[in-house]
């Protein structure tokens, strides 16, 4: 049998000859169109289509110092409420010339020193990072790389370089505000184990101004740890006036299993979620969650990395975007109304 020939890569060299132009002529036509003919950019465009060449960025970056790429890590791709940042992030990059490429660390630690270090060793342009840097060692290496960085979806007043999102603890404590002008006194955690969960769990805690039972599940949140969830704290308080999720998919749980024990929602069992999924106003009870605007955080981030990658410094290295409350019928039999949370 014959061995299977050898693919050849289309260079430049071969859009020149089919364009009928100089090697540097077909570069400028690419790189710096504005220096060359509209019929000698034409006819190179046509070499291009004819060929199926794509430019080597990587090559090019090298000159340049640009990649053209910016890189966004996630906790997971499962997790709803990250996408429309990412989506927004997309949007805005691309409407500039750059790319995105993802990252995925799993709630991990040691896969997001990983992850940022592979980031690194390839010099994209920017990093976007959900979260703030949970490393020492990886925020240290990214101040030394000299890439710009934005964390998002938190807060801090000492970020790697800059950050825009808010605070988790303040979530959590306008929750507990919300909780005890109800008058609910027995109430119930229900949480991820992100450390992003966890903070908002932190805040709740200290305005209910004691220890709440809590059921902490694994990271990312699902309906069925939800459900989980539930028979825990109820095993905990079988009293249980009120819940707080550390997310919209693990209160869509919490309610399947009310309604699983015959418990009216929210008449028996009041629920709360976070996130504001797409789904959280469409389930029976709709869900009351606090709503981020994640497409915002997007488009921010976007900004501030396209400023650095011209040279500019931030006019503003720390934005807190804030949030809201969302009432909905899953804790109250009424109409259901919106109520603004503090963004200090």
């Amino acid at each position: 049998m014959n061995a299977p020939v050898p693919f050849k890569t289309v260079t430049l060299h071969d859009v020149a000859k089919a364009a009928g132009v100089s090697l540097i002529t077909a570069s400028r036509a690419l790189s710096n169109p504005g220096v060359v003919s509209e019929k000698t950019k034409a006819r190179v465009q046509q070499a291009v289509e004819a060929t199926g060449y794509i430019p080597n960025l990587l090559a090019g970056g090298l000159k340049s110092k640009r990649s053209l790429m910016v890189a966004g890590i996630v906790p997971a791709l499962s997790v709803s409420q990250f996408l429309p940042t990412v989506q927004a992030l997309t949007t805005a990059l691309a409407a500039e010339g750059y790319q995105v490429i993802l990252g995925q660390t799993a709630y991990d630690a040691e896969r997001e020193e990983a992850v940022l270090n592979a980031m690194i060793s390839r010099q994209p342009d920017g990093i976007v990072m959900t979260g703030l840097v949970q490393s020492p060692r990886a925020q240290e290496r990214l101040r030394r790389s000299g890439i710009p960085v934005v964390e998002t979806w938190d807060l801090s007043d000492r970020p790697v370089d800059m950050v825009v999102g808010f605070s988790h603890l303040k979530v959590g404590s306008a929750v507990a505000g919300f909780f005890l002008s109800r008058g609910w006194k027995k109430v119930g955690v229900a949480t991820g184990s992100d450390h992003r969960a966890m903070q908002r769990r932190e805040g709740f805690v200290a305005t209910m101004g004691r220890d709440v039972p809590t059921a902490v599940v694994p990271a990312p949140s699902s309906l069925a740890l939800g459900r989980r969830a539930l028979a825990e704290l109820l095993e905990k308080e079988p009293k249980l006036e009120a819940v707080c999720c550390s997310s919209d998919t693990l209160a869509s749980g919490v309610l399947v299993e009310a309604q699983a024990r015959g418990l009216r929602v929210p008449e028996d069992l009041a629920v709360c979620g976070f996130g504001n999924a797409d789904f959280s106003a469409h389930t029976v009870p709709s869900i009351t969650t606090v709503h981020v605007d994640g497409p915002g955080i997007g488009t921010l981030a976007a900004r501030m990395i396209l400023a650095r990658c011209r040279g500019e410094r931030a006019a503003e290295p720390i934005v807190d975007l804030g949030f809201q409350l969302i009432e909905r019928a899953s804790t109250a039999a009424s109409r259901p109304a919106t109520r603004s949370a503090s963004t200090a």
